[in-house]
């Protein structure tokens, strides 16, 4: 992809307000998108919408991606987004077809997606009376959204996308919703471009205070156990590079959290994995004993955090956070600096070397513990013991076998635990899942967005036989568009995430979490069935000795979708685990359960 979109292709050339040329408020809704620099967007027509998708007839460079279902377009254009690090866009119509888009919008808002959703209205003059598909979209979204806007003239609809944008990605990105009445999109004013606009109240600070970054780097200078705690931010401010160089300058440990995966190279000596309920020993109590805390771009959740009162005990913290809303939020900080974490970390490196004028402190016994808690500790899985295949194993081989070029895309439960886990990441905007939300149904859809934002790349989903259900209708999308996906079910003919927790916590009572989909010869449905109906490469590995050819096949095809489903055993576990509401300290329980652990630890 050029790095100026903008230039890349021709476009339809700004507009003078001399002589503007008049459009309807659909063709003005093409043509800014145009103009704003978007090449592909996601959507599905309905009655309301309809005259924008008629003026998408008329489109100079926009692809637009038919979906199956709003949802899709929605995590579609979340996945298009994080892939390639520009806004992501979805067009719904009304009433339903807008409701189905606020799962993915509320997913782009926890995870801090750069997405504008576009949805049509009914007539200005019919809101409020119950009209046909009608539903008050502005008001549903307004806790999910950094904006709304309710457009019903045409002449509004330029600066509204405009703005939309401008906030979408900017600041600590996320969606926008854009509501167009029928009648601002077919009425018609003059098109002026670009449009003029403030946006009062809305000035996100990037550059941070110079007194804090003094503060922060004194505080690092003068720790004996620091940690940096590297949160999604990293990757969505697009500070990997400025995060290494950091790291390298401190000599400091790195952790980094589900959403960060990727921020920080795995292969790279400081780093010491994923922290949290289901992260490496070594990063969990790195967090749990540092004296001090510097927080990139993350927000103390509580699946990192677990019981936040007893998190961190001894540290000191640095929070850096463009949203001054996320600091102190959770944890009091110390050093509160709110700043574009890229521009931060740059400051942050030439204040530290400033600090400690060459004479870097010595962190020696700190390595000297974390590298004996890595070797103690290290990342393992307890092969099944009825006959099936064991996940981990699978997810690793997709990794190794497709390396640190592909991206990898996650549904939600154990395969995503074990897909952070078992896959080394080298690069940001490698690794794309659902981690504030937590929604079954991301991984396909969003999958194909990425492969829309990135065609070079191999692009898998990940997914479980759950969340493979919810959304696997975007296959026939992934087809008809030629968006050659590879999907790899981890089919525990279960809802596995949910079935451990009952196995753990609700004495093995496995209420409604059977799905009856791999185990038998039952199988409904039958995953390859489907996918073959669909007009994908279906494929279904039972065997150990089939799981490498089955994903080479898959890397090789690249003129259709190819789903492999792996059946594998229902009582494989994610390990480690730190029970939630207890301290991070408790890791008893994980000694106690995870192969991963000496037992006479």
């Amino acid at each position: 992809m050029p790095a100026d979109p903008l230039t890349a292709v021709p476009r339809p050339p700004a507009t003078s307000t001399a002589n503007p040329p008049v459009l309807t408020g659909a063709e003005a809704v093409v043509r800014s998108l145009e103009l704003l620099g978007v090449d592909d967007v996601f959507g599905l027509p309905g009655g309301a919408i309809l005259p924008a998708y008629d003026a998408l007839m008329g489109a100079h460079t926009l692809n637009h991606v038919l979906v199956r279902h709003e949802q899709g377009a929605g995590h579609a254009a979340e996945g298009y987004a994080a892939a390639s690090g520009r806004v992501g866009v979805a067009i719904a119509t009304s009433g339903p077809g807008a409701t189905n888009l606020v799962t993915a919008i509320a997913d782009a808002h926890m995870d801090s997606v750069p997405m504008v959703a576009i949805t049509g209205q009914v007539f200005s003059s019919l809101m409020g009376t119950d009209a046909f598909q009608e539903a008050d979209i502005v008001g549903i979204t307004m806790p999910v959204t950094k904006h709304s806007f309710l457009v019903k003239r045409p002449e509004d609809i330029p600066r509204a996308l405009a703005q939309a944008f401008e906030i979408a990605k900017t600041g600590r990105p996320g969606p926008v919703l854009v509501d167009i009445t029928k009648d601002a999109q077919q009425n018609e004013a003059p098109f002026i471009w670009p449009p003029k606009f403030d946006l009062p109240g809305y000035r996100p600070v990037t550059k941070a205070h110079g007194k804090q970054i003094q503060a922060a780097a004194s505080l690092i200078a003068q720790a004996k156990k620091p940690v940096l705690y590297v949160g999604g931010g990293v990757i969505r401010g697009k500070a990997a590079e400025q995060l290494r160089t950091f790291a390298e300058t401190t000599g400091a440990p790195v952790v980094t959290t589900l959403m960060a995966r990727g921020a920080f190279p795995d292969s790279h000596e400081q780093h010491l994995g994923m922290p949290g309920m289901h992260g490496s020993v070594p990063a969990v109590l790195a967090l749990q004993e540092s004296d001090v805390l510097v927080s990139l771009g993350a927000r103390f959740d509580d699946r990192v955090t677990g019981k936040a009162a007893l998190f961190a005990p001894d540290a000191k913290v640095i929070h850096v956070d463009i949203d001054p809303a996320e600091i102190g939020k959770i944890r009091e900080a110390e050093v509160p600096i709110v700043g574009d974490v890229r521009e931060v970390l740059v400051d942050l490196d030439t204040a530290y070397r400033s600090t400690v004028a060459g004479e870097r402190p010595d962190f020696a016994e700190w390595w000297q513990y974390l590298k004996g808690l890595r070797d103690q500790y290290p990342l393992g899985y307890t092969e099944p013991t009825d006959g099936l295949l064991a996940p981990q194993h699978i997810i690793s081989r997709i990794g190794e076998l497709t390396g640190p070029e592909g991206v990898y895309v996650a549904g939600v439960g154990q395969h995503q635990m074990w897909s952070a886990q078992f896959i080394k990441y080298e690069r940001p905007n490698s690794w794309l899942n659902s981690g504030g939300a937590g929604t079954m149904g991301y991984s396909v859809p969003a999958a194909m967005g990425a492969k829309v934002a990135q065609p070079d790349r191999p692009v898998w989903a990940i997914d479980g036989d759950g969340c493979f259900q919810m959304t696997n209708q975007e296959l026939a999308t992934c087809v008809l568009n030629e968006i050659p996906i590879k999907v790899a079910i981890i089919n525990n003919s279960s809802l596995g995430m949910v079935r451990q927790w009952q196995t753990l916590f609700y004495d093995g009572r496995y209420s409604h979490t059977d799905l009856n989909t791999g185990h038998d010869s039952k199988r409904i449905p039958d995953f390859v069935k489907l996918a073959d109906a669909y007009g994908c490469l279906a494929i279904r590995v039972e065997r150990e000795d089939e799981i490498d050819d089955a994903i080479r096949l898959a890397l090789e095809t690249n003129d259709r979708p190819v789903v492999i489903d792996f059946v594998v055993s229902s009582d494989a576990m994610v390990w480690p685990m730190v029970p939630q509401g207890v301290s991070n300290s408790y890791i008893q329980y994980a000694r106690d359960h995870s192969p991963a652990f000496d037992e006479e630890a």
